[in-house]
């Protein structure tokens, strides 16, 4: 699924890539909500995640005796000030109305027993997330340009940023016509909304390709939160028949439409 193969690409990627939607009109795919009431059918017109781009950087100092500071370039002093920068790109930079998120979640430098060593380098990785393209080049601009301050000082920098899953998009026709399904099915009242989110979901290389969108099942099993990716993960697996209905009613009448119309 989102995880990428030996050559970088997603489940989602091959599978447009291969031609596996070349003939499709329609995507419609769900996901389990363990945080949302067991069988509501959550639904979002337009983005529904975020672009996911990783960067990982390198900054170069010179290393030196921690007694000599002035003999060397301390990556780690140069890294506080790009941390400090870092995060003036979405306070500053980035138009207020576009959702943008620069995360560093990984910093490394120095060895263990080095109290005494200013290290040759110092590095740190994390994640862009955005909604527009727009947005997400600026983003990558942005962290380049932040990280060229170690110049200035001193310093270098190497950055390679990994480009994963694009935004998924949910087209608003294909929404409302779903939302329509799950009331006729399930009653009026078992569709909810939430926000958008800025994690990230490689269907979005689906709809891309074809008009589309997600909706998340409810699937919450009792008042322990279990969120998903974490060891008390769990779900209410009697919602299951309802997201095959969904999906299975879903795909009738949007063939059903398509035959109507030509």
């Amino acid at each position: 699924e989102e995880t990428n193969d030996a050559d970088g690409k997603s489940g989602g990627q091959r599978m447009v890539e291969e031609g596996y939607l070349d003939d499709v009109a329609h995507v419609v795919a769900l996901h389990v909500d363990s945080d949302m009431q067991a069988g509501k059918i959550v639904t979002q017109q337009g983005y529904m995640t975020a672009n996911v781009d990783n960067f990982y950087a390198t900054i170069i100092g010179r290393g030196t005796h921690g007694a000599h500071p002035d003999l060397g370039v301390d990556p780690i002093f140069l890294l506080g000030q790009v941390l400090s920068a870092l995060q003036g790109i979405v306070a500053r930079r980035v138009d207020p109305t576009e959702p943008a998120v620069v995360t560093v979640g990984v910093v490394s430098a120095g060895l263990a027993g080095g109290e005494n060593v200013i290290p040759g380098e110092a590095k740190f990785s994390g994640t862009l997330r955005s909604y527009s393209s727009a947005v997400r080049e600026q983003l990558v601009r942005d962290v380049e340009a932040t990280l060229s301050l170690v110049r200035a000082l001193g310093g270098d920098y190497a950055l390679r940023v990994v480009r994963t899953c694009p935004s998924t998009y949910n087209d608003p026709a294909v929404t409302m016509r779903v939302e329509q399904i799950a009331r006729e099915l399930f009653g009026p009242e078992v569709i909810a909304h939430r926000e958008p989110s800025l994690g990230g979901e490689d269907f979005s290389y689906m709809t891309a390709r074809a008009p589309g969108m997600m909706f998340n099942l409810g699937a919450k099993k009792d008042e322990v939160r279990r969120p998903h990716h974490n060891p008390l993960f769990d779900i209410d697996e009697s919602v299951l028949p309802t997201g095959a209905a969904m999906l299975a009613e879903s795909a009738l009448r949007l063939l059903y439409d398509l035959e109507r119309r030509r």
